[in-house]
């Protein structure tokens, strides 16, 4: 908003309209400026507001081209100034000026959080055997390139040498850093941890996976902003059977029927005064406005009437995983001590080993050992082997060495043995999507740690409230399968899809899509924004989520409160409403004062009754959403 309010333009039609409100309130008593004074303001304000839509409107009439929407705006500002409604006039085209600005803005931000993304790609890389940094573009298939500790990767491959930990958020969304092997995919603009990695390149950089982020984003975007909208449909039909009735309703009782030409002529005047949309026009921004304004209190932002609209014919919503099911910080879930062993002495003897570093899942263990008021032991001769685990003397345990890392480093190092209760234990827990560490001294194993992503508190009442509403919930991430289909389990979510690239969240989109037709996606990473760019209606966790999917989004929840959208799609159900109200309100008492004006039976005193008073009218009703509960 704040790059919104530096736009000049916008804070003058803001100004604009400030100037505008204090007339339009006066013309509701009856209570007008002199109009010597009311002429030259709106009249200024009107031109400068609307050069851009009366220009686009006389090419379309030259053009024969009556679905411009601006054709349509510039006949309800002739009208209503030919009425002396000089404030509706400039009211009109100031919020279809704003509208269009707004707009403007939200695809302009849109480039703009893509670009970043890209800039923040590195543009160069090092090939193995060279010291001289090569573009990526010239880079080919198969040749091997060099990535440094720290480093962003430039480009998809596989591992040809090296593992580490490797941050990959950005693509499939997952919340921690993944091990990275001999043979194991890795993606451009995911960031490599302390390895040192050689990467054989699988995909040339215009095919990267990183690159199809942002094709698939444009592309969705733009198919959203190109879609019809109802009033574009209505001018195409409308406003050029109400000229050619105008001009109808002159030829025929004068020409054939020899008919006074100045009454008839009064006559098609009317009409075409009859005709002006004002209501039409203004009774949906003000719905939306008061709607938006509702919303906005409760920390959402609806970036257009449409994805209001949208969200009251939802059939599905299609979530991400984490950071939005869930809260995408790792917790300990599970503390198992082993062979005599308390809960205390084991997350006191891993925090003390997790206590220097910076990796999430350590962080988590000494937050653990704190909750329950262990104190982090002591080590010595502390060493970690990057992506499998650490090893190091205790001070305080009688048993020296002590070994933290997955069952696989346990085994490396110290003979285990066979015992099945802590086999079937990891097995049990890793089905459950966890991520399982076991502490071990050089005996035996002390016990079993098990890390997971805590669910969100509001996610289990979302879910049965959607349900309530007959509103299909499904699961489509790029996690993996047993944390996704644990996490369904417990959200009674019957409808799973995991382990899934971008490309692959938009076509599983899709097939929803084709199902469901109005369906939703909530999520907050990266690779979330072609999806969310693809949907009827993209959800992005403001205050979480990166700045791409919430650029990318039609709904923003700043407070990330999922627990909104079931109000969200009663407040779309009952903004339509009132819309579709109003619009059969305007157009119904426009078609019978249209009737009337054939039959010579109507006068300019009633077009202005009907057009002022509907006006009036739809404005009230279309104000009450802003105290909709």
């Amino acid at each position: 908003m704040q790059g919104l309010l530096k736009n000049i333009k916008f804070r003058w039609l803001l100004a604009a309209l400030i100037v505008v409100i204090p007339f339009l309130i006066l013309s509701y008593f009856s209570t007008s400026a002199p109009l010597w004074v009311e002429i030259p303001i709106f009249l200024a304000i009107i031109i400068l507001a609307g050069r851009k839509v009366f220009l686009s409107a006389f090419k379309s009439l030259i053009r024969f081209k009556f679905s411009n929407i601006n054709l349509l705006m510039t006949i309800a500002v002739i009208g209503a100034f030919f009425l002396r409604q000089f404030e509706e006039a400039a009211i009109i085209i100031i919020l279809f000026a704003i509208g269009e600005e707004l707009e403007e803005f939200g695809i302009e931000r849109s480039q703009t959080a893509l670009k970043k993304l890209i800039d923040s790609t590195p543009e160069t890389a090092f090939i193995k055997g060279s010291e001289i940094e090569v573009p990526v573009e010239d880079i080919e298939i198969g040749e091997v390139i060099i990535i440094k500790p720290g480093n962003i990767i430039p480009m998809d491959g596989t591992i040809a040498h090296g593992d580490s930990l490797v941050d990959e958020s950005t693509i499939t969304g997952e919340p921690l850093p993944k091990n990275k092997y001999l043979n194991d995919p890795v993606y451009a603009g995911t960031i490599n941890g302390s390895g040192y990695l050689e990467v054989k390149v699988t995909k040339k950089s215009k095919d990267n996976t990183l690159s199809r982020i942002i094709d698939l984003t444009y592309k969705s975007v733009e198919k959203k902003i190109t879609a019809q909208r109802f009033i574009e449909k209505f001018a195409k039909i409308y406003t050029p059977v109400v000229m050619l009735a105008a001009i109808l309703l002159v030829i025929i009782p004068v020409v054939l029927l020899k008919k006074p030409f100045d009454y008839w002529f009064t006559q098609a005047l009317t009409l075409l005064i009859i005709s002006c949309p004002c209501a039409l026009v203004i009774s949906t921004p003000v719905t939306i406005f008061s709607a938006l304004g509702n919303a906005s209190k409760k920390g959402v932002l609806i970036k257009g009437g449409l994805f209001l609209e949208e969200m009251g014919k939802l059939k599905a919503i299609a979530f991400d995983k984490t950071r939005t099911l869930t809260r995408g910080e790792p917790i300990v879930s599970d503390i198992i001590p082993l062979n005599g062993f308390t809960e205390s002495e084991v997350i006191a003897c891993a925090a003390g080993l997790e206590i220097f570093s910076g990796h999430p899942i350590a962080k988590s263990i000494v937050k653990k050992a704190k909750e329950i008021g262990a104190e982090p032991h002591i080590y010595k001769d502390f060493q970690s082997v990057t992506g499998r685990g650490l090893e190091g003397e205790c001070t305080i345990c009688v048993n020296k060495k002590h070994l933290l890392g997955n069952i696989k480093f346990i085994n490396e190092k110290q003979d285990t043995g066979n015992d099945e209760f802590i086999y079937k234990k990891i097995d049990e827990l890793e089905k459950q999507g966890k991520t399982i560490i076991v502490m071990s001294n050089n005996e035996k194993v002390k016990g079993i740690l098990a890390i997971t992503d805590e669910i969100r508190e509001e996610s289990k009442e979302l879910i049965s409230s959607l349900l309530d509403l007959n509103i299909k919930p499904v699961i489509l991430t790029g996690d993996n399968k047993a944390s996704a289909e644990f996490l369904a389990s417990s959200l009674r979510i019957e409808t799973v899809r995991a382990e899934l690239l971008p490309e692959d969240k938009v076509a599983e989109l899709e097939k929803i899509i084709d199902r469901y037709k109005n369906v939703a996606m909530a999520g907050d990473g990266v690779n979330d924004a072609p999806a969310l760019a693809a949907a009827s209606v993209g959800i992005a966790m403001g205050a979480t989520g990166s700045d791409i999917a919430i650029e990318n989004s039609d709904i923003a929840l700043l407070n990330d409160n999922l627990a909104v959208l079931p109000y969200l799609i009663k407040l779309g159900k009952k903004a339509a409403g009132i819309i579709k109200f109003n619009i059969t309100l305007a157009i119904s008492i426009k078609f019978l004062f249209l009737v009337l004006a054939f039959f010579g039976l109507s006068n300019l005193s009633m077009a202005i009754f009907a057009d002022v008073g509907i006006t009036i009218m739809v404005i009230i009703n279309g104000l009450r959403l802003y105290g909709y509960k």
